[in-house]
């Protein structure tokens, strides 16, 4: 699989940018955060290409390796995809047997987008119509078809490169996407995609790509870089956080039902924030005014077990008594030989880690970690 190559405004990010162009030019130097979900979609997308190749005859590729991650899931699901895909394949052949298939094609619509391009899984180009098919292996949320602009693009580069050949009229979109047990599809007339791209799609982007435009909060602020620290974000979650709650004295059932449907967002909101700034003290040493860095709880571990199971045999204690499936725990251990001897015969032997750094309000009991002082060590 060629390395992966990605525009400024991109497809697969035109539901943000469509809502909130100036996050483009906003975001633009700061770098991806790697993810096991984002690392696991590749491999899972390796496996779907691997196989849809395969069904169209092409020889001499080999099966991607699939790592540390599920082998057995993904050859389950990326079949489930392979056979959607295929009998799609099969139905748009029977009308029109010199249909062309694209497997990962790199498809261009900068002709609406500046410098823009996307690269589909699949689109097959058929007369009277074109199919755009996605692959998406997540499982934390659903994605429609209906009005997807990443498959609306897709299918503005796909009629770019093949309109001229084809008398296209119609584009269908799916997207596949089997951990869910869902797919999702939905069709669109050339014309009104047309009408969208123009009207909707290209001022749009000359917005973003200019840097200019409304900064807008909302749903779209799931994958954006700067959802953290954005202000308008902050603006928003704050407001709907005090949302005419301040009479009567007690909520309404309806603010209650206010409050259930907005708590996730409210609360993942506040955790992102939380981790950006936890970080940034970790490090880089930031102080914010208020926090304070400590040592979060830790458990004390045996450093040698089988050194402790020797001392405890050689000072007259049974293997039944010290072990259990393993050698019992700390506390069971200072229980049994009480605290004096624990400390006399296993003292050298009990190692308390340094718990995890984070970030607590100044009234927290804890001790102050002076973060300076570890920068300097390490240096």
């Amino acid at each position: 699989m060629p390395p992966i190559q990605h525009a400024l405004l991109s497809a697969s990010s035109a539901y943000r940018w469509l809502k909130c162009p100036p996050s483009v030019m906003a975001t633009k130097d700061i770098r991806d955060e790697p993810s096991v979900y984002a690392e696991e979609g590749s491999t899972a997308h390796e496996m779907a290409e691997y196989k849809v190749r395969k069904y169209l005859g092409e020889a001499d590729i080999e099966p991607p390796l699939t790592g540390g991650f599920d082998a057995a899931e993904i050859d389950r699901h990326t079949d489930t995809y392979l056979y959607y895909v295929t009998e799609k394949i099969e139905a748009i052949r029977k009308s029109c047997p010199d249909a062309a298939v694209l497997v990962e094609q790199r498809l261009d619509f900068s002709n609406y987008v500046k410098d823009g391009f996307g690269t589909g899984d699949l689109v097959i180009v058929a007369d009277n119509v074109i199919q755009v098919i996605d692959f998406k292996y997540g499982k934390g949320v659903a994605v429609s078809a209906e009005r997807n602009p990443q498959m609306m693009l897709y299918a503005l580069g796909a009629l770019n490169l093949y309109d001229y050949l084809y008398d296209i009229t119609t584009v269908k979109m799916s997207i596949v996407q089997p951990r869910l047990d869902i797919i999702s599809e939905w069709e669109i007339s050339v014309a009104d995609l047309l009408e969208w791209a123009e009207n909707t799609l290209k001022p749009i982007a000359k917005l973003a790509a200019e840097g200019d435009g409304e900064f807008n909060a909302g749903e779209h602020c799931r994958f954006c870089k700067l959802r953290a620290t954005c202000r308008k974000r902050a603006e928003f979650m704050l407001d709907v956080a005090k949302h005419e709650f301040a009479e009567p004295a007690e909520l309404t059932d309806d603010e209650i039902a206010g409050i259930l449907t907005i708590a996730p967002d409210l609360a993942k909101w506040a955790d992102e924030v939380f981790a950006y700034a936890q970080a940034r003290t970790i490090n880089e040493g930031k102080k914010w005014r208020g926090f304070k860095i400590v040592e979060g709880r830790s458990k004390r571990r045996y450093e040698n077990e089988s050194r402790i199971a020797e001392i405890c045999r050689k000072n007259g204690y049974k293997v039944s008594e010290i072990y259990k499936q393993s050698l019992i725990g700390i506390t069971d251990m200072e229980k049994l030989l009480g605290k004096a001897k624990f400390k006399e015969l296993l003292g050298d032997y009990i190692i308390k880690p340094k718990g995890k750094l984070t970030l607590v309000p100044k009234s927290d009991k804890r001790e102050e970690v002076n973060i300076f002082s570890q920068f300097k060590e390490e240096i």
